[in-house]
């Protein structure tokens, strides 16, 4: 019955998370966002105390059943295990029992920790377990996704029904999508030959929650009495942590899947309350004293991280596509404060960009910042009535604003280059920046003040400016617009 109320509860929480990042509607995130923000690191990051107790909590009392129940990442591993498994007969029990590797566990998890303190955000975000699934659904489900839903609306449309709409669907960053594809890849091949490696020996967070799951109130038991030694649990451990000649289970790695428990056939291991004798108890302290260290770091480190803050027009001629400016300082959207404090508490999940209705996020390929968002507006602007990240950021990257806070955050300005102004360029009129600007930042004078029948120039008032794009994406300068949007470190109200 445990194991299938954790199945049940499992599946509930993957393609709810999973939804979150395929719908690009973002409807689902009024009813879904929280299974996001229950995630153990962005809610660290966000310094949500309150879910990082109720999970340390959960963890102490049952052992680590956010790795089975709640985190994506190793709910997957479970499906590609539980997939080879019915493969063939003889697959069913074909784990084994393998000492833990603990320089390697707690080698990730120093490495990990350093990194959240230096700001190596890319290293960060490359083996978070929320984050790495994250990426997974954005860019190799979203597309598939994408692609059936336009069948749909193209069938739809037919029948002259307008049920679906078509979107776009496109790859938004190579080195994210190759990310996330050799990400795939290693732990498909990993889960499918060995269950849960990946957790039990990449994981950082897999491996901070395994120092408290040793010690946890409630936990499989091997009743020695009743055993009669045929091995078949561990032979169905998908953790490895069953040792059956010494008959002991090694907690830090069991995920409380209950697997051992319905495959015992003599009702010898049971979830019950652990009673431990002393030698167990001082050799548990023993081997844990190094794990409680880097633990408590990784919390610190968390903690201090958080705080510092080809295409035509008509068919009659060519539009060529525009290539990205570059610029001084980085985009990030309205909400995030700060450059810095974007970046601290970005754990690079991908679920902004995922639901970005106007193809503005993207994945950075800068190395320091990789596979964080940045903004962009080749294909879209920022439109100050969308606040659809700020919704959705589990991680206090992107604090929640209301439609009328956005559109007063300058998160840039917009800079005029006008060698390569159309005004100047072809000699003929435009004024489009202008007539687009929601701000009302951009007027238009005469480019010879003197002639009154000189063409007209933009000039931006900077102080009015909030940064929106709608400029640059709808200047009809190509490949580069003659006027595009310098970021802010600190954003401001107007």
């Amino acid at each position: 019955m445990l194991r299938k109320i954790r199945i049940i509860l499992a599946s509930i929480f993957f393609i709810g998370v999973t939804l979150l990042f395929l719908d690009f509607t973002g409807t689902l995130h009024a009813w879904l966002g929280w299974m996001a923000k229950i995630q153990f690191l962005p809610a660290a990051l966000a310094l949500n105390f309150a879910v990082v107790a109720v999970l340390l909590i959960l963890t102490l009392l049952f052992g680590r059943v956010y790795c089975s129940v709640i985190c994506p990442l190793g709910i997957m591993q479970d499906i590609i295990s539980w997939i080879h498994g019915k493969t063939k007969k003889k697959n069913r029990f074909r784990f084994s029992y393998s000492p833990a590797k603990k320089w390697l566990r707690y080698g990730v998890l120093a490495i990990f920790i350093a990194a959240l303190i230096v700001g190596v955000h890319s290293l960060v975000a490359l083996v978070a377990p929320y984050s790495a699934y994250g990426r997974i659904a954005s860019n190799l489900l979203a597309p598939l996704y994408g692609w059936g839903n336009n069948l749909f609306a193209w069938i739809a449309e037919r029948a002259g029904s307008y049920a679906f709409y078509s979107t776009e669907v496109w790859i938004k960053s190579i080195p994210t999508f190759v990310i996330a594809a050799v990400t795939f890849v290693t732990i498909f091949i990993l889960a499918w030959k060995n269950g849960r490696t990946w957790c039990n020996t990449i994981c950082p967070v897999g491996t901070f929650l395994g120092f408290f799951s040793r010690f946890s109130l409630f936990a499989p038991v091997i009743n020695t009495e009743k055993c009669r030694n045929c091995g078949l649990c561990a032979k169905q451990c998908k953790a490895a942590c069953i040792n059956m000649k010494e008959h002991e289970i090694d907690y830090s790695r069991c995920v409380a899947c209950m697997d051992c428990i319905d495959t015992c056939k003599d009702g010898a291991i049971s979830f019950a309350r652990r009673t431990q004798t002393k030698q167990a108890v001082k050799k548990d302290a023993d081997q844990g004293r190094r794990a409680f260290m880097v633990g408590t770091g990784l919390a610190l480190a968390s903690a201090a991280t958080a705080n510092a803050q080809k295409k035509v027009d008509g068919g009659l001629a060519p539009i060529i596509d525009k290539t990205v400016p570059q610029r001084e300082t980085p985009l990030v959207p309205a909400g995030a404060i700060s450059l810095k404090n974007f970046t601290d508490h970005c754990t690079g999940c991908q679920l902004c960009v995922s639901v970005c209705p106007n193809q503005v996020l993207r994945p950075s390929t800068s190395l320091m910042n990789l596979m964080q968002p940045q903004m962009s507006y080749e294909r879209g602007y920022c439109r100050p009535e969308c606040t659809k990240c700020s919704e959705v950021c589990p991680a206090g990257a992107i604090l929640e604003i209301t439609k009328e806070e956005k559109s007063s955050i300058q998160i840039g300005h917009a800079v005029v280059d006008l060698s390569l102004c159309l005004v100047n360029t072809d000699e003929v009129k435009c004024g489009n920046c202008a007539r687009h600007c929601p701000a009302g930042a951009i007027k238009m004078v005469r480019k010879n003040p003197d002639d009154p029948k000189s063409l007209m120039i933009p000039t931006v008032n900077e102080e009015r400016c909030i940064g929106c794009g709608a400029c640059e994406n709808l200047c009809p300068a190509r490949p580069i617009s003659a006027i595009k949007i310098e970021g802010h470190e600190v954003h401001r109200t107007i």
